[in-house]
């Protein structure tokens, strides 16, 4: 059995990690007005509260590396950050966006529990050291150009600064032109280090720049990234979710549709149990 990460416990109430299942990250994959986002948010906390998984909104307040100039980047940071804020404070759901410059991780964390790293940015230390420094939690998604093995590099950035309330995030790597694959090695490779490991299944489907002026992506293997990641040993589900993907502003091709989400759940939770179960038994019981 994979190692068993430390748990990250989000207002006393919302835990990440451990072995009592699996825990999702979701949401938009960038705020587009603050009813879609409200809307979003209340839909995923009521199917997660009804399926018993602890629940991390995230969305984007600024998408600051887009394909294209001319591509929608979000509401921008302190407009983004008020209606986090306002979600947080009115659905008492805990909330995750990322950051792209140091300067951004103090007001960030002041209304954030979790503070994303972006995979582009992952070997950026000044940015790592400044989110450490805020002694917010940390979920760093691996760089598409690096091993598994080189996410320790990152962790001793995040280290240097006494955070150990580490997420790391596994969300494939680059494959030729316009493409990813998933390599699940890299999750129990990760787990070593004692940190709950995250599984991207969204951006992992992703296609880079496969649509020219923006990314592409085959959303229909989702389900199939998500069951190989949970049976190699991961800890929590990342998702990027919309009510329609196809309108969606941003990563619209890589978006789980909300009305198809209640059943894949069923389906991982149901196969995580049965993981989780084989696992614990006695060898004889095996037999």
């Amino acid at each position: 059995m994979p190692t068993v990460a430390r748990k990250i416990i989000l207002n006393n109430k919302t835990t990440l990690g451990g072995n009592d299942g699996f825990f999702l990250i979701a949401g938009p994959c960038v705020i587009e007005s603050e009813e879609h986002t409200f809307f979003l948010a209340e839909a995923l906390q009521r199917i997660t509260s009804e399926k018993k998984i602890p629940f991390v909104f995230k969305a984007s307040f600024d998408k600051a590396n887009r394909s294209s100039i001319k591509s929608y980047r979000g509401p921008g940071l302190k407009k983004g950050l008020a209606i986090l804020s306002a979600v947080k404070q009115s659905l008492g759901v805990p909330v995750i966006s990322d950051i792209h410059e140091a300067a951004q991780a103090e007001p960030a964390a002041e209304v954030l529990d979790i503070i994303q790293i972006p995979a582009f940015l992952c070997r950026q230390t000044d940015l790592i050291v400044a989110a450490a420094r805020t002694g917010k939690p940390l979920n760093i998604k691996k760089g598409q150009f690096l091993s598994p093995a080189e996410m320790h590099n990152v962790i001793e950035k995040a280290l240097s600064q006494g955070n150990e309330q580490l997420l790391l995030t596994e969300r494939g790597t680059c494959f030729g032109y316009n493409n990813l694959v998933v390599d699940v090695r890299s999750i129990p490779i990760m787990k070593e280090w004692g940190f709950p490991v995250v599984i991207d299944a969204s951006h992992s489907v992703q296609r880079p720049g496969g649509r020219g002026t923006a990314s592409g992506g085959e959303a229909q293997f989702i389900p199939t990234i998500a069951r190989a990641a949970l049976a190699a040993g991961a800890d929590g589900l990342f998702l990027e979710v919309h009510d329609q993907p196809e309108k969606a502003l941003s990563d619209g091709p890589n978006s789980w549709p909300l009305a198809e989400l209640t059943n894949l759940l069923s389906e991982l939770s149901h196969l995580y149990t049965c993981l989780h179960s084989f696992h614990s038994s006695s060898p004889e019981e095996k037999e």
